[in-house]
């Protein structure tokens, strides 16, 4: 039966969370996917690097952590040395979860680009390889013959980049609309409830949904980002980040709030791109006071959801979480699944 060697680069929340996964399930994987998964490189700014092509032991790795031992203590070293380990180690698959700039999507755009070249396959759950660099990175993954997976960069373990592929056979996309936030998603949702932005804000910071820096998630960069993601690959516009026009909700105040409650309408930050009639596609990112029966109207906390215009069935709504630790998991084990699927042409199924 095959195995897949993995090495993890990063070892934060999302990888970590995948490495207990493998510790726990992987005789599951094994009987119910037909391949089981080895980890046989993990590298970490605060641990440093391990690779042993005979498989890590997980226990120990997901036992550090809470002090200052690193993994040079285990044969490996206090240095990530991502370039040198990513491209040396005798992983098929590199899981890509590191913490990256949206602006140039570095260090995670290297990472991906050492993989393909050196003939690795890669998934990531980060937006900024995909967004600002999608194009180039498929073509040299299939220059190289290897898979590119970033199911998890738009709504972490909701698959809608696959979904709307897969399942929309057929069917003519002619837009879409979403909510793609859960930080501003709820920001707006306690100012419905009678909180002004800022006091919306502190909370959503204490809760542990936004940043100390929350401009990411409370301008629209984070929707930009992934509205570019779902536009290119969805609607094939072929446009880049400048194209896509951004808003965000710090200009929305309580009175607006409150008007929109008197209208029957409800704000949300809504992520949105469609076709023209001359094959091109506007694409955008603002808050909208949208009415009450409205798709996306219901759509609370940190729940995502994206509203497909299609021209057979009209629209079609796909939503869930759209953040977590073990969702975001989840979606690198999808798209681990989507590597063997095509290596195979099996029919996989978690």
């Amino acid at each position: 039966m095959t195995t897949y060697d993995i090495a993890l680069i990063g070892f934060g929340g999302v990888n970590r969370t995948l490495a207990e996964l493998i510790a726990t399930r992987n005789e599951a994987l094994r009987s119910g996917l037909g391949f089981g998964l080895r980890v046989v490189a993990i590298t970490d700014l605060r641990l440093g690097s391990l690779v042993q092509p005979e498989g890590i032991d997980l226990s120990m790795a997901l036992g550090l952590g809470g002090g200052s031992e690193t993994f040079a203590e285990h044969g490996g070293s206090a240095d990530t040395n991502n370039e040198s380990v990513i491209r040396s180690c005798t992983a098929d698959i590199i899981c890509e979860a590191t913490f990256t700039n949206p602006d140039d999507g570095e260090p995670a755009v290297s990472h991906v680009r050492w993989a393909l070249e050196s003939g690795k396959s890669v998934c990531t759950t980060n937006k900024g390889p995909v967004a600002l660099r999608g194009a180039e990175l498929n073509s040299l993954a299939a220059h190289n013959g290897v898979y590119f997976e970033y199911e998890g960069a738009v709504m972490s373990g909701t698959p809608v980049i696959r979904l709307a592929k897969k399942m929309f056979s057929g069917l003519r996309l002619n837009g879409f609309e979403g909510i793609l936030n859960g930080t501003s998603n709820y920001v707006l949702g306690r100012m419905e409830a009678g909180l002004d932005f800022d006091a919306a804000v502190s909370e959503a910071q204490e809760l542990g949904y936004a940043e100390a820096n929350p401009a990411a998630d409370i301008e629209g960069y984070d929707v930009q980002l992934k509205v570019l993601i779902l536009a290119n690959e969805l609607l094939d516009a072929g446009i880049e980040l400048k194209d896509v026009r951004r808003q965000g909700i710090s200009t929305v105040t309580a009175e607006d709030v409150r008007t929109a409650s008197r209208n029957g309408r409800r704000w949300k930050l809504v992520g949105s791109a469609r076709r023209n009639p001359d094959g091109t596609v506007t694409a955008g990112v603002a808050p909208v006071a949208v009415p009450l029966d409205h798709g996306l109207a219901g759509v609370s906390g940190a729940t995502n959801a994206v509203s497909f215009d299609t021209d057979l069935l009209g629209p079609v709504t796909v939503s869930g979480p759209g953040a977590g630790r073990v969702e975001t998991a989840y979606a690198l084990l999808s798209d681990i699944i989507a590597i063997h699927s095509a290596k195979t042409g099996a029919a996989a199924h978690v």
